[in-house]
């Protein structure tokens, strides 16, 4: 087991070199109020003055020490290492064996033998992160110190917790240490070394109070209480130390630091080690054992491994997990490119393809939120456009009057004997031109379709295109623009098909001529149904006079000449018949000697229509709505059709040459294929934690099963 603390070590060197923080490795994280002696703590686990001193706030980044022990054999090998590394940085440490050094992480590969000159670097490194007036900084400074006299740990030094801002500290600097304390040990995976000054009442501790609200069963909180030699007289910490005034689950060790008087004085630290075993050994000698500097690196040397142990199976999986993330990740930024004309070439196909693909329905990333690509043609074509065409109204903006005036228009200056067939054929043409308008918005939104398909392919289908923008912005442009020249010609078609329908009416037609038999047999019926229902007294003949489409000519002049006998009739009495149903009675009578201007006379808006009128307005509608239905069945047919054909399966079959010819150029080759700014580092970044985790696994993978228990 004692071989799992390096472990984690190493992994956290692999994971220093790319700055992350994915992963959440078991380490010691030192908290306590400022000047509990946290610091003081740590020196007495390495065993050497490393770390700066003071009052006030002194320790304002976190520190993240790694002690390392090795052997004697070791110590040789490092010795060799330590002096042909030394001629290298320029100096040569003469007097000194190398049995103990260090190395910060932000120094490369620098060893400094001399630890004055290690806490020189960690107060310069300091101000320039935080600057020299009290400030505080979250960017941790790594720190690793080999030794033969120290067990393997690794541990956090995190700045004090305080509650006034001093110097040019902000407002919120309780809030900002907090906050940082609380990031370190909120991790799952770390150990709470939670520091009191036994002086202090422990139920005021702050470190005790911050650990709690992280691990409020105590799990993985170890207290240490400090300063045991100066608590007044006639007091002591036995109770504290049996855990009766605050049970802590880990335990609490009491220790004795050097004071500021010894340091000052240069009083070694196995010195003051030596005098805190006596003074334990005076005061507490019931528990002399279980408390002292020694015994607190045993505890965290052990406590730490089991951790490791409990924490190394979900480790292992998280960092697998990562590992294929970032895999994938790595696929999608694509590998730098080296035959640029292959690559545009390979790109353009691919998106040709998936264009194509889209349209047909075979794409490889269907979407399942909405219609897209062929699917929305085929709604527009059958949903939209058809439904559009059916709530068209046959009859739509016709009125009876308009009717009856065309009828009355085509006949021109002689009264008709029959309904005009150029009545019908006018009033038919302004029906069937209606349906032109629904037909060019079909066009219109399959060619807003074909647009959306080219964001689609971008965005799913051809993750490389991300990587080009300009490239991908080129072929955007190559493809609207096709879309765009061919809207015109595909307009023109729909507009023709309608100006086909309108060249000829095709009375003919087999559909329309079925219509007019039925209708005309509806229409005989009705006559002979009115016949039979008049009052005997009236003659058949001029009954007839109402009479359908259908009747003898004779009939219609009798009628004709019956009415014109009516109107002679009545207009001895001075008013024509004729005139006196079609013009409002005129307000005052004109005096004599002035002229009536016709023209002023209002033409009624509606009135009570003749039997006849009502007659032939009645053939002329039905005649057409059945006409109309017929063309709007062709059109709904047609129109479709020649989208198809001149817009949807155009684009499909010259897209792929349209986008060689316009951008497989070879002066175009390096301006599309030019990668955007960031993708690029994106790349190296994945690249770099990639094999930072591919190198974790590596290291857990070579712990045998046996350092596990």
């Amino acid at each position: 087991m004692e071989a799992l603390i390096p472990v984690i070590n190493k992994l956290q060197d692999v994971f220093n070199t790319v700055g992350a923080d994915i992963i959440q490795l078991p380490q010691i994280a030192v908290v306590g109020t400022q000047s509990s002696g946290k610091s003081s703590v740590l020196e007495s686990l390495v065993g050497r003055d490393l770390l700066p001193r003071g009052t006030g706030i002194v320790t304002r980044r976190p520190l993240i020490l790694q002690l390392v022990h090795i052997d004697p054999e070791d110590r040789r090998k490092t010795s060799e290492e330590n002096e042909s590394n030394s001629r290298k940085n320029g100096r040569l440490y003469r007097g000194i064996d190398g049995e103990e050094w260090g190395k910060f992480l932000h120094t490369k590969s620098k060893i400094y033998t001399d630890f004055e000159e290690i806490r020189q670097e960690i107060e310069a490194e300091t101000e320039r992160v935080s600057g020299n007036n009290k400030g505080i900084s979250d960017e941790p400074i790594h720190l690793k110190i080999f030794s033969p006299h120290v067990v393997n740990l690794t541990l956090v030094d995190l700045p004090g917790i305080t509650k006034v801002p001093v110097g040019d500290q902000p407002k919120d600097i309780e809030i900002q240490i907090r906050e940082l304390i609380l990031k370190y040990i909120s991790n799952p995976n770390s150990i709470i070394l939670a520091v009191t000054a036994a002086n202090t009442d422990m139920a005021t501790s702050e470190a005790l109070k911050v650990a709690r609200e992280v691990d409020p069963d105590g799990r993985r909180t170890l207290a240490v209480v400090t300063k045991l030699d100066l608590m007044d007289a006639g007091t002591d910490a036995m109770d504290v130390l049996m855990g009766r005034v605050i049970p802590v689950k880990l335990g609490l060790i009491g220790v004795v630091n050097r004071s500021q008087l010894d340091i000052n004085n240069k009083k070694m630290v196995a010195d003051a080690i030596r005098d805190e075993y006596a003074f334990l050994q005076k005061k507490y000698p019931s528990l002399a054992n279980r408390n002292g500097t020694k015994y607190l690196a045993r505890t965290l040397n052990r406590l730490l491994m089991h951790h490791i142990r409990d924490c190394l199976p979900e480790l292992k999986t998280r960092i697998n997990v990562l590992a294929a993330q970032y895999q994938s990740l790595l696929s999608s930024y694509g590998e730098p490119v080296e035959d640029k004309s292959a690559t545009l070439l390979q790109l353009i196909t691919k998106f040709a393809a998936e264009y194509c693909h889209t349209i047909e329905g075979t794409a490889k990333y269907i979407e399942t939120a909405e219609l897209c690509g062929g699917a929305r043609i085929c709604y527009i074509f059958h949903e939209t456009f058809g439904r559009t065409l059916e709530s068209v109204d046959p009859l739509g903006g016709l009125t009876t009057i308009d009717v009856l005036t065309a009828i009355r228009n085509a006949t021109g200056p002689r009264p008709a004997l029959f309904v005009p067939e150029v009545s019908f054929e006018l009033l038919v043409k302004r029906q069937v031109k209606r349906l032109e308008e629904p037909s060019l918005r079909c066009v219109e939104l399959v060619h807003e379709e074909m647009q959306r398909i080219i964001q689609h392919c971008s965005n799913y289908s051809t993750q490389e295109l991300l990587r080009f923008p300009k490239l991908h912005d080129a072929i955007v442009e190559v493809v609207t623009s096709l879309l765009r020249k061919r809207l015109p010609v595909t307009n023109e078609m729909v507009h023709n098909l309608v100006a086909i329908e309108l060249a000829y009416i095709n009375t003919k037609h087999p559909d329309f001529a079925d219509a007019c038999g039925l209708m005309n047999n509806n229409i005989e019926e009705q006559r002979r149904n009115r016949m039979r229902d008049l009052p005997s007294a009236v003659p058949r003949d001029k009954a007839a006079a109402g009479g359908s489409q259908g009747a003898s000519i004779s009939e219609q002049v009798d009628s004709g000449t019956g009415n014109w006998r009516g109107m002679l009739k009545r207009g001895e009495d001075g008013v024509p018949a004729d005139r006196a149903v079609l013009q409002p009675p005129i307000p005052a009578s004109p005096q004599k000697g002035h002229a009536v201007n016709l023209l002023d006379v209002p033409v009624p808006v509606s009135r009570k229509l003749s039997a006849r009128e009502q007659r032939d307005c009645e053939v002329i509608e039905r005649l057409i709505k059945s006409y109309f239905l017929i063309v709007r069945k062709n059109i709904q047919d047609s129109v479709p059709k020649a989208v198809m054909h001149f817009l949807v399966n155009h684009v499909k079959d010259c897209l792929q040459s349209e986008l060689v010819g316009q951008l497989y150029k070879t002066g175009l080759l390096d301006d599309l294929l030019t990668e955007s700014e960031d993708m690029a580092q994106r790349r190296h970044e994945a690249a770099d934690m990639l094999k930072a985790l591919q190198k974790a696994s590596q290291v857990i993978a070579e712990i045998r099963e046996t350092h596990l228990w």
